[in-house]
Order: structure tokens, then C-alpha cells, then sequence
């Protein structure tokens, strides 16, 4: 079902050089129930650094991930945690390039987070936060 704020087809036919040029994501968001325990993941687990906030008015953090950012919301999640797919790469998901996808299997598993590896034949692998986000990891040699 399409959105109902865009119809469909669309009327837009943009001349050359018409749209902006994107660039990259600055950042990506994710819901979590409890800041704390998602820095113990984001932070503890996979190293993450943590990054200035400003205050908001409501919990959360600002990570880094190389150039970009993931930004952790604490507020009330409008989305069902049970019965998302067991391998998120079937599930909307952020994917993060990494170095040595070996270390951070072995960091899941030292954290007892489970992961599936990708189905692409990738060096990547698929795993959740403690909210059920899903996250990719990527290994690309010399980024």
C-alpha cells in the first residue's frame, strides 16, 4: 500500500543537475526502552564512542560510527518487538562497515548476542540490539 501522502505515479521529472547531490546518512536513529542498558551494547560490547548531547528533554545518546552518528531515543516505541524475522537482514536495518568481521563475532559471542551470518555469501554478519533494532556488519578491507 502506498503512502497516502504520495500518489502514484508520480509527476516529477527532475531536469539534469535538479536534485541535490546526497552525499551520505549523518546519522541513523534508534528507539530504546533504556539508555543505560543499550550503551552496555553500543558502548561495551561493539566499542562504540560516545558522543555530546545536547539535552533534548528526554534520555538518550549520540554515538559515533566513523564520520556518522547513531542517535539512541529513549521514548515510547510505536513498534512491535515480538515477531520480527530472527535474521535482520529481512528486517529494516542500519549496515556498518567494519575491519575484521572475526573480532566482532568474537565479541557477540564473549556477550553471549546472538547473530546470523549474511545469506549473500558477504563477510557480514546480522545481529540486535537489546531493543530488537537490527543492525548489519560489513567487512571492508582498508576503509
Amino acid at each position: 500500500m502506498l503512502n497516502p501522502l504520495f500518489e502514484a505515479p508520480y509527476n516529477y521529472a527532475p531536469e539534469e543537475n535538479d536534485m541535490p547531490p546526497f552525499a551520505c546518512i549523518l546519522h541513523a536513529s534508534f528507539v530504546v526502552a533504556d539508555t543505560v542498558v543499550s550503551l552496555g551494547f553500543y558502548r561495551d560490547v561493539l566499542g562504540m564512542r560516545v558522543l555530546e548531547r545536547p539535552d533534548l528533554g528526554f534520555p538518550g545518546a549520540w554515538l559515533g560510527v566513523g564520520e556518522q552518528q547513531l542517535h539512541l531515543l529513549e521514548v515510547e516505541n510505536p513498534d512491535p518487538i515480538a515477531g520480527r524475522p530472527t535474521h535482520g537482514g529481512r528486517d529494516r536495518h542500519v549496515a556498518i562497515a567494519v575491519d575484521d568481521i572475526e573480532t566482532l563475532k568474537q565479541r557477540l559471542s564473549e556477550a553471549n548476542v546472538a547473530f546470523t551470518t549474511s545469506r549473500s555469501g558477504r563477510r557480514a554478519l546480522f545481529c540486535r540490539d537489546p531493543d530488537g533494532n537490527a543492525l548489519e556488519f560489513i567487512e571492508v578491507v582498508g576503509r
